[in-house]
């Protein structure tokens, strides 16, 4: 026998030996998988005939030692059964999910309609509690609660309150600046400050007079502490009528704080200045954490700055197109978040935004 002739009746016997080697593996794989019941099972089968340590590639290795003319054939073969393979494993791997489906349901009834037995009811935040008392209490006063964007321009954050450009409010240290710019007199954008924009949008709308309280969420960029956060919430008020005066104003706090903490709290003014009101002071009250003892909240002074106060600047008047001449009033701002810490005796201020389920659960 010739040589060339000895190559192809190898090659032929080569072919011949890896197509039943992979009809084989075939056959034992399809029968394998009618005895799988289970996905985990199902797995290992894949991995033992398809896997990278399978069975199939233990059989493609002997490629090598088959002609290059007859590779295409042996190739399209291995390439044929590996995808049947694969559909079968597939297609059992769906039949056992529906199976698994299918008995879960039948094992008792389930009405998806039924609400959770596990289910919790949740509770108002501190912060928003103290908020809708804080609005009852100046509604049944006769104020009015207004609102206005936190995002403000630098005009009614600080221009028309009377606040002037070289004043340290407007450095970067204390304010967050919007990349963002109005028509030219209102100039850039900014995280509102403080809620006093309401008050002179409010005054521009309804002139006088006038009396509402202005509650809301503002920042500050400034370091955080047990009393201190970039995000609070605040509470302004603002009272514009004819003969009104200071006396006016402390009767109406008064009255505010003994309804609120249901109980006599200790006040105290202290002059102070704010370029929106002249004359100007703060209200400082007793520190309902520690009794006046001190802590570190009230900075162990016994007293907690409450806000700033004063008479409303005629220069805050004129922005809001109301005639000074005629008209006075009166106007505060207080820190809601801190006045909550005092109501419900939390010594850090960042615990009510910590988002700490173990915290919340306690209101």
């Amino acid at each position: 026998m010739k040589n060339s002739q000895k190559v192809s009746k190898l090659a032929e016997l080569q072919n011949s030996t890896m197509e039943k080697q992979l009809n084989t593996l075939q056959e034992d794989a399809l029968e394998s998988l009618k005895k799988i019941n289970n996905l985990e099972k199902l797995k290992e089968l894949e991995v033992e005939y398809l896997g990278r340590k399978g069975k199939l590639t233990e059989i493609l290795r002997g490629l090598k030692d088959v002609p290059a003319e007859q590779k295409p054939l042996a190739g399209q073969l291995s390439n044929k059964v590996k995808t049947i393979i694969s559909d079968a494993i597939e297609a059992k791997k769906q039949e056992i999910e529906r199976i698994d489906v299918e008995k879960s349901l039948n094992e008792g009834f389930f009405d998806t309609t039924a609400p959770s037995t596990s289910s919790q009811i949740g509770t108002i935040h501190p912060v928003f509690e103290t908020l809708t008392e804080v609005e009852n209490i100046f509604s049944q006063m006769g104020f009015t609660i207004a609102d206005g964007p936190e995002i403000e321009s630098e005009y009614y954050n600080f221009t028309a309150l009377n606040i002037p450009d070289d004043h340290p409010a407007r450095d970067m240290q204390d304010t967050f600046f919007v990349e963002q710019t109005q028509h030219p007199e209102h100039g850039h954008q900014v995280l509102r400050t403080q809620t006093s924009p309401v008050q002179i949008r409010a005054m521009k709308e309804h002139g006088a007079p006038l009396r509402l309280i202005a509650p809301g969420r503002v920042f500050r960029n400034e370091a955080t502490d047990a009393s201190h956060d970039s995000t609070f919430h605040q509470v302004e008020g603002l009272l514009i009528d004819k003969d009104i005066s200071i006396a006016h104003l402390k009767g109406v706090l008064e009255q505010f704080l003994t309804r609120l903490f249901d109980k006599k709290v200790s006040v105290r003014f202290r002059p102070g200045y704010f370029p929106f009101v002249e004359p100007g002071f703060e209200v400082d009250f007793s520190c309902l954490i520690c009794e006046g003892k001190g802590c570190r909240v009230c900075k162990h002074l016994g007293w907690v700055e409450f806000m700033g106060a004063g008479m409303v600047h005629p220069n805050v008047l004129k922005a809001g197109e109301i005639d000074s001449e005629k008209y006075q009033g009166w106007a505060f701002g207080f820190g809601l978040t801190r006045l909550v810490m005092m109501r419900y005796k939390i010594p850090d201020i960042r615990l009510l935004t910590s988002g700490d389920l173990r915290f919340l659960k306690q209101f």
